[in-house]
């Protein structure tokens, strides 16, 4: 518990670099963060929202200057980490499998599926510490309820649930590939998330994914197939709903890191802690903070 005097930990938003343009954002600070792994896709926004400290981080940098498969996630993750979020609220586009899903909805997913190609990256652990966390249920059933209330008050259309299955990119589905996923029962389809989800719940954060939609990728044959610039236009007009929807929740999360994601290494470590590497535990402080107590 946060004993008397002492704040409670901060809130992380991954999205785009306008997201922290949100009314009511105060204090705000921008933030270079140096991580064993490299550095961050951008300086770090802080500020405060309604008494909480909040960190944004825009995820292929101001400007959009990173390709998905040059993110680095374990900067990313790692800097939010030292920061002491201990939630995020990773806000993506997507492209809908699903005739329900529109462009311009919200929807909430709860599961992930990999078809990255540079999986080793998305690992904290190695090195002399080895562990395995459980990711059965990837993304937090406490913070995806709390959004579902929130785009319930706005009024927002979303759907709650759904199967995000993650592509490296850069180049969108080919159609079989999008015939494909939706016969597999996929709903979304995007090229960061999963990465993301991975890593936090290595880093002990609660994250939970909203993805908006932008397109009906290419299996759709009275839309036109996904573009870039059809892509854009969306995202703009997503990013009014998203701001609205962050100034909505951040309120509503704890303030006390409880959860089931914050204890997430508690049976997932096999390394015995007298054989850890001290390289790999300076490395590795902000996660494993709390076990490095001599």
């Amino acid at each position: 518990m946060n004993t008397p005097g002492e704040e409670s930990p901060a809130i992380g938003v991954i999205g785009g670099s306008g997201l922290y343009e949100i009314e009511g954002l105060a204090d705000v600070e921008e933030i270079r963060v140096e991580t064993p792994f490299g550095d961050p896709s951008d300086l770090i926004v802080r500020g405060r929202l309604a008494g909480r400290r909040v960190c944004f981080l825009p995820r292929h940098g101001r400007g959009h200057r990173l390709l998905p498969t040059e993110l680095n996630h374990r900067a990313n993750l790692w800097a939010l980490r030292s920061l002491d979020v201990r939630w995020i609220l990773a806000v993506t586009a997507v492209g809908s499998l699903r005739e329900e899903y529109r462009p311009r909805d919200i929807v909430l997913p709860d599961q992930l599926f990999d078809r990255t190609s540079q999986r080793a990256h998305h690992t904290f652990f190695g090195e002399g510490i080895v562990a395995h966390v459980g990711f059965s249920d990837p993304l937090s059933a406490g913070l995806r309820a709390l959004l579902l209330e929130s785009a319930t008050v706005l009024g927002k259309p979303v759907h709650n649930g759904g199967t995000y299955v993650n592509m490296d990119g850069p180049a969108f589905s080919t159609r079989a590939e999008s015939e494909t996923n939706r016969k597999l029962g996929f709903d979304l389809i995007g090229m960061t998330n999963l990465p993301e989800a991975k890593l936090a719940r290595e880093a002990e954060i609660a994250l939970a994914t909203i993805a908006m939609v932008t397109d009906y990728d290419c299996w759709k044959p009275e839309e036109d197939a996904v573009s870039a610039h059809a892509v854009i236009e969306h995202v703009q007009a997503n990013a009014a709903t998203a701001k609205a929807l962050l100034a909505e929740v951040i309120p509503r999360i704890p303030t006390e890191p409880d959860w089931p994601e914050h204890h997430a290494l508690d049976a997932a470590i096999f390394t015995d802690r007298a054989v850890w590497p001290e390289a790999t535990c300076r490395k590795l402080a902000p996660i494993l903070q709390r076990f490095l107590k001599y």
